[in-house]
């Protein structure tokens, strides 16, 4: 049965996909984002406000998850200090590592999950800004939080300002709780572990790594419950506007495109006519129209010229009579 494509959802062709397009890309989004989480910094008294807003929030809802897995992790340093390390390190591993995964493995669906990731972190960014938020680690020792990254920095590279290496604290904003991108992109990886992965493993970390990375940035407090649920938020919202993003920057290719080659869209190349001109002469090449036009499958009967048969009565009409015997 032949493939038939409904009107209006034909693919639109794309230029072939090139590693070393989409890598300074991603780049410099990033730097971006970096540099925008840097210029944001809102005011710490703001930020603290913010933060025991949310925790009385979580009270009043009796979702203080925090305090249990905060205490847990303090007093057990084999729960702490593998948490540590997977807060500090696997958001910058484990992301990039099924980013390219599916650019390798998943061509098709590649542009569609790129934007996706690249959408929901751009509004997370608008989230720091909008709404500076100092973390549970940051609140003062009465609110009953341990900052788990500088209790085992001795284990890690980081020091006291969260995964920043240690003299490094000023390069980051310690303030950009809300959302929990942590958790936002761990929750992206999850959904294309589950969706593209294909075998049972996948599919349990599928599960495994954004409910475990939930629970580590909370034993950790380095985020609130609502930051997770933020994250999580911050990434439906991308994936609601990842068609409309697409839509955006496929005019725009098409505008920057026309611009710049007016002349290669507007009429064919030489190459392409001269192409164009024989594909013509060999459609048309030995096709003639006669009077006498044949029925499909009908024998074709040739004669050498001059010895072509008289009628017979058949072809001089059902009226002529037989000629004499």
């Amino acid at each position: 049965m032949p493939h038939t494509e409904t009107p209006g959802t034909e693919a639109t062709p794309h230029p072939r996909l090139r590693w070393w397009t989409e890598l300074p890309l991603i780049v410099l989004v990033y730097a971006c984002y970096s540099a925008g989480r840097l210029l944001v910094r809102g005011d710490v008294s703001d930020a603290v406000d913010h933060g025991l807003a949310l925790l009385d929030i979580e009270k009043a809802l009796f979702l203080n998850a925090e305090h249990p897995l905060n205490r847990l992790f303090t007093d057990q340093p084999w729960i702490g200090v593998p948490a540590d390390f997977w807060y500090a390190s696997l958001h910058y591993v484990v992301t990039p590592a099924v980013l390219i995964w599916i650019f390798r493995s998943r061509a098709v669906r590649y542009r569609a999950a790129r934007t996706w990731l690249m959408t929901s972190t751009f509004i997370g960014l608008i989230g720091f800004t909008l709404l500076p938020t100092c973390p549970p680690r940051l609140l003062d020792a009465s609110h009953g939080f341990v900052d788990t990254m500088a209790q085992y920095s001795s284990y890690g590279w980081w020091g006291g300002a969260a995964s920043a290496p240690r003299g490094m604290g000023g390069m980051t904003n310690q303030y950009a709780a809300m959302p929990s991108l942590h958790v936002g992109w761990a929750l992206w990886c999850g959904v294309m572990l589950w969706r593209h992965g294909g075998t049972r493993l996948a599919k349990v970390a599928a599960v495994v790594y954004p409910l475990g990375t939930t629970i580590v940035v909370m034993g950790t407090a380095n985020h609130y419950f609502l930051d997770a649920v933020a994250g999580a938020a911050v990434m439906g919202a991308g994936l609601l506007l990842t068609p409309f993003v697409l839509r955006t920057a496929e005019r725009a290719r098409t505008m920057l495109t026309a611009r710049f080659a007016p002349g290669a869209a507007a009429s064919p190349s030489a190459s392409e006519s001269a192409s164009d001109g024989a594909g013509s002469a060999i459609v048309s090449g030995g096709c003639q129209t006669s009077a006498g036009e044949r029925f499909p499958r009908q024998r074709e009967q040739r004669f050498p010229s001059g010895a072509e048969p008289d009628p017979a009565p058949s072809d001089a009409g059902d009226e002529t009579p037989a000629p004499a015997r």
